[in-house]
């Protein structure tokens, strides 16, 4: 009988590292039955999926408590399951707002808990480093800044690296799909969660109508996480006809849209390390419901919010965030970043740096390592808890 596992991806970006953990694994020729929560990656892998990303990618305090039964659902869901048929071992993939609290259910239920991608303990919420160390078996961080914040705790931390350094390495030189054929072109990612698109891509989309004023030949491609998003991002240019003449829109190639961007507006996330790892000049852009805005600078304690900047200690990419965050002062913004300035030149340099930072390739190898570890650890306790 194959081993069950456990697997809670909560997002995009986590069923991508997920995904890339579980091949990985699978390419060291073994095999587990998989469930739980995630998207196309972790489908692909072969795992049983109780709820998709595309249902469960929530962000923001209001959008958490709009979304509250969805929550509870899967919260009955997935205990009903684990009681039932409980799993050998559970792989939590970042997701904090429900994997922190899913882990101290699943150790009261006496099961062996890996975590993968550590909760940003270093931006807000600092007691969580203790919930981790309390509930979770081990834990599997991406930036090697992290280590350090749990060596007090007894913890089992590893750096294992960053997964985009794995995924982008000789991207580059792979085939490229094209939208359109101006110059120069401009990408925009309006973030994976239709939220953060209905909020967000309005504004960039009337940043782009000032940018075509000063470039008449300029191209615009929208970077869309799935069809949903893509639906909606068409809708709000054809919202925005005669003048939406010029626009793509690209399903699941954020990375190709990066690529051959000559600079690109970012909504803050994980997208804005795939550009700095690409090359691609970005402006950060972010703007939430104002309540959700005010809550958030409240709590979090980092200068910065982009990923790229935190990374790198400083500000190495312009970040426009709420109020600030105008079509005018966008298009302001990225103007230097069309052509060959210093300004451009100066962040191309600040890319080296934070790529140099993550580290070598290798990340989902040694991942997979690991779990393999845990699985025969919970493998052998529960031979030894048996009669």
């Amino acid at each position: 009988m194959k081993p069950s596992i456990l697997i809670v991806a909560g997002d995009v970006s986590g069923d991508l590292h997920a995904g890339a953990v579980v091949r990985a694994w699978q390419q060291r020729g073994l095999n587990a039955e998989l469930w739980g929560i995630g998207g196309d990656r972790l489908r692909a892998a072969g795992a049983e999926l109780l709820y998709d990303v595309r249902q469960t990618a929530i962000m923001g305090f209001l959008e958490v408590l709009r979304h509250a039964g969805l929550v509870r659902r899967m919260w009955r869901d997935i205990l009903r399951r684990v009681e039932s048929r409980p799993p050998d071992l559970a792989i939590l993939v970042d997701y904090p707002g429900f994997n922190l609290r899913l882990a101290r259910a699943l150790k009261r239920r006496g099961l062996r808990v890996l975590y993968f991608i550590c909760p940003q303990v270093w931006a807000w919420h600092r007691s969580r480093i203790w919930t981790l160390a309390r509930t979770v078996d081990r834990l599997l961080v991406i930036f090697p800044f992290e280590r350090e914040l749990f060596r007090d705790t007894g913890l089992t931390v590893d750096f294992v690296g960053h997964p985009f350094v794995d995924e982008l390495t000789g991207f580059t030189t792979a085939p490229l799909a094209e939208w359109g054929s101006g110059q120069p072109r401009v990408g925009l990612l309006p973030g994976s969660r239709r939220q953060e698109v209905r909020r967000i891509l309005p504004i960039m989309l009337a940043a782009a109508e000032q940018i075509r004023v000063r470039h008449p030949n300029a191209a615009f491609i929208v970077a869309a996480a799935n069809d949903v998003t893509a639906e909606l991002a068409r809708r709000l240019i054809a919202q925005r006809s005669p003048r939406s003449v010029g626009f793509s829109v690209a399903v699941g190639r954020t990375r190709d849209v990066l690529r051959q961007a000559t600079a690109a507006w970012v909504t803050s996330g994980t997208a804005t390390l795939e550009a700095a790892l690409l090359d691609c000049p970005q402006v950060v852009v972010y703007r939430a419901h104002p309540l959700s805005y005010l809550l958030g600078r409240c709590l979090i304690r980092v200068p910065y919010i982009g990923m790229v900047n935190l990374i790198a200690g400083r500000g190495i990419c312009p970040e426009l965030i709420q109020h600030e965050a105008t079509p005018a002062r966008l298009a302001d913004v990225i103007e230097p970043l069309l052509t060959d300035t210093p300004q451009r030149q100066a962040m191309l340099l600040g890319y080296h740096e934070v790529h140099t930072k993550l580290g070598q390739p290798g990340a989902a190898a040694r991942a997979a390592e690991i779990l393999d570890q845990e699985l025969h650890a919970a493998l052998a306790q529960s031979h030894i808890a048996s009669p």
